[in-house]
């Protein structure tokens, strides 16, 4: 792998890790169940992506 796609993928990750964090974040202060589910299933949409960027490693 080239340190451009090295980069790239470095970025993509840091970009997902805080999409994951910021849903975290703002599920915790979620009162609404139906909200609550729905920035849950972000979450782990990003928690995935973010799992497949680091298999690319």
């Amino acid at each position: 792998m080239s340190p451009k796609e090295l980069l790239y993928i470095d970025d993509a990750l840091s970009h997902e890790e805080y999409f994951i964090n910021q849903c975290s974040d703002v599920e915790s202060k979620l009162q609404d169940t139906s909200l609550k589910q729905l920035v849950g299933s972000l979450k782990s949409k990003h928690q995935n992506l973010y799992d497949q960027f680091l298999n690319l490693i």
